[in-house]
């Protein structure tokens, strides 16, 4: 996923988190910050999450162990950590699928020969190499048919108005 794709998702999730723990009081804002901390890395290190939201590194490994997995006092942490990252996994699905406007400006990229493709070329006694070389005349008219068709370019439509009054008689004995 791409790097401000990334960043986004963060700041979503984060807002989420934000959302979720509004109504704790002002004595668990150190558990506060570990959530986030933890959002922040993609819920991926407990230990540098817990040292962020200020635990000593000395007792960081074990505080990140009992607030992820509700231990002692830390029962609220789980549900909460659950709700983030099913948000955040299915976030993650709808960034990484490509939006029309990306599609669209992918097609433009190929039609104006800015794209390349690889392809194999000899290199001598047997050996295959990759080289990089421009989109076929063949893959650059394609993406120009399909351009065309999402403008409607192609299209023989012919818009036919009248002015004249059309009455309708009903004129049928039952």
């Amino acid at each position: 996923m791409a790097e401000s794709k990334q960043s986004q998702l963060i700041n979503e999730i984060a807002g989420l988190a934000s959302d979720l723990m509004s109504e704790w009081p002002s004595t668990r804002n150190k558990q506060k910050e570990f959530v986030l901390a933890y959002v922040s890395n993609g819920f991926i290190n407990g230990t540098e999450a817990a040292k962020k939201a200020g635990y000593s590194a000395k007792t960081a490994g074990t505080i990140a162990s009992n607030l992820l997995t509700g231990m002692k006092k830390y029962e609220h942490i789980p549900p909460v950590i659950e709700e983030l990252k099913k948000a955040y996994d299915e976030r993650a699905i709808e960034l990484s699928i490509a939006s029309g406007t990306e599609v669209l400006q992918y097609l433009t990229s190929v039609m104006r020969g800015s794209q390349k493709e690889q392809t194999l070329i000899g290199l001598g006694e047997g050996a295959q190499g990759l080289t990089d070389i421009d989109v076929g005349a063949k893959e650059r008219l394609k993406a120009a048919e399909l351009l065309g068709k999402r403008h409607a370019l192609f299209t023989d439509k012919q818009e036919i108005s009248a002015t004249e009054i059309v009455t309708i008689v009903d004129d049928v004995n039952e």
